[in-house]
């Protein structure tokens, strides 16, 4: 709204109006309004859900020996950080942009299938929330149309990379002068770098494209689904899933920035995807929401963020990285995320495998992984058995578990980054 306004001020020389054309100034500007945001809005949204004792129950001690003080703590905060990322995306960006069009249905669309999840929780008393068919129905749903929405939409285009032999022998890397659809995406640490999905469906002749795009769609499904899941898993202890996807938030920007701008792309030798510096915008809110947002879930937590912020969160890092061409990328940039998902599959289908024997066998301590790190030797389960009961020699407090599962995150996304230069 206000991009728009400005750019028509700018014709008629008003001072300080040619500024909302750089990305740079309105991507700092939602940084600093979604932090605002969310610090002013979060704290009356903490007072109006207290007065309404809309809160938390207290939780399981087998599974949070810290749970009883949790009582209380007022849940569904993800509204706080949904409304710190669309304000200031509405305000200043650019609305004819289909990539951002496609981030806030995201956000709106993975929001109401958590809000409606927490709403089941919280007032039908139902701790099992959303039946879990529907959840993924909604993820699912929301993959194929993004995909969909990539493969007809004419606006999402990018400018393919070549390198060229110079008379001096320089090779240098340009990028094609016409914008076209594309199938390609990046892979990290390879030298030629790009993976052409219809090249995956070659085997089919004359079909390949079209074959290639149905597979990019299922890709789209699998990582929006896989992610939000993994987000989920991840929001188990005060501030961890917001901090992790900050840090994850920031190198997807940086991916995003370069990705936008023709003479950085050419310098790092990736695809130049026009329009997509309005994803930075976007990026630059959400990490301004996170950060905001744990002023008041960082321990001890004063709201929580619920499926209504977990749910959300993952999408909107799944959706981003497949527009950027970077989704495969994901188990590394994500790497908390995928051990979170990847322990709790482990467990219960070793569970259901060694139960069918007559056994009680888990491998971890607890799942989801961070659960493992603070489960008492007192609250095992004695009928079973445990391959990793030693692990850890004793459990940490939440809050250091949560600050070492940050830094294992910012590694992680500094190896992703670093796969720019490294092939």
């Amino acid at each position: 709204m206000l991009y728009y306004i400005f750019r028509f001020l700018e014709q008629y020389n008003i001072p300080g109006a040619h500024l909302w054309s750089y990305i740079s100034f309105r991507s700092l500007l939602a940084l600093i309004l979604s932090l605002m945001i969310s610090a002013w809005f979060g704290e009356y949204f903490i007072k109006w859900m207290k007065r309404r004792n809309i809160a938390e129950t207290a939780r399981d001690p087998s599974i949070d020996p810290f749970g009883e003080q949790k009582k209380g703590v007022p849940t569904m905060g993800g509204i706080i950080i949904i409304v710190s990322i669309l304000v200031p995306v509405l305000l200043l960006g650019r609305m004819r942009n289909i990539y951002l069009l496609l981030m806030i249905g995201t956000t709106v669309w993975l929001g109401f299938l958590g809000f409606m999840d927490d709403y089941i929780k919280i007032f039908r008393k139902n701790k099992e929330g959303l039946k879990g068919l529907y959840k993924i129905v909604g993820q699912v749903s929301i993959g194929f149309i993004v995909g969909l929405t990539l493969w007809l939409s004419p606006d999402a285009v990018v400018r393919e990379n070549m390198t060229v032999a110079q008379q001096n022998q320089e090779v240098v890397v340009k990028h094609k002068s016409e914008a076209v659809k594309s199938l390609q995406t990046t892979i990290p640490f390879i030298k030629n770098h790009n993976l052409n999905y219809s090249a995956v469906m070659s085997f089919l002749g004359d079909y390949k494209v079209a074959a290639g795009w149905v597979l990019f769609v299922i890709m789209t499904i699998i990582v929006v689904t896989a992610v939000s899941n993994g987000a989920n898993l991840n929001d188990g202890m005060d501030g961890m899933c917001a901090g992790n996807s900050a840090i994850i938030g920031v190198a997807l920007l940086i991916f995003a920035y370069i990705s936008s701008h023709i003479i950085y792309a050419a310098y790092f030798d990736i695809m130049y995807i026009p329009g997509s510096q309005e994803l930075v915008v976007f990026l630059s809110a959400f990490i301004g929401a996170m950060v905001g947002f744990l002023w008041y879930n960082a321990y001890p937590a004063q709201v929580f963020m619920g499926d209504t912020g977990s749910l959300t969160i993952g999408g909107i890092i799944g959706v981003c990285a497949v527009i950027i061409h970077k989704e495969l990328m994901l188990p590394l940039l994500c790497g908390i995320f995928f051990i979170e998902s990847l322990s709790v599959i482990i467990q219960t289908q070793w569970f259901k495998l060694q139960k069918r024997k007559g056994k009680r066998v888990r491998v971890f301590r607890a799942t989801p992984i961070h659960d493992t790190f603070r489960k008492l030797d007192s609250q095992l389960d004695q009928t079973s058995t445990y391959i990793l009961k030693g692990w850890p020699h004793r459990p940490f407090h939440e809050s250091k578990i949560t600050i070492r599962f940050w830094i294992t995150t910012i590694i992680l996304a500094a190896l992703t980054i670093i796969t720019l230069k490294v092939r």
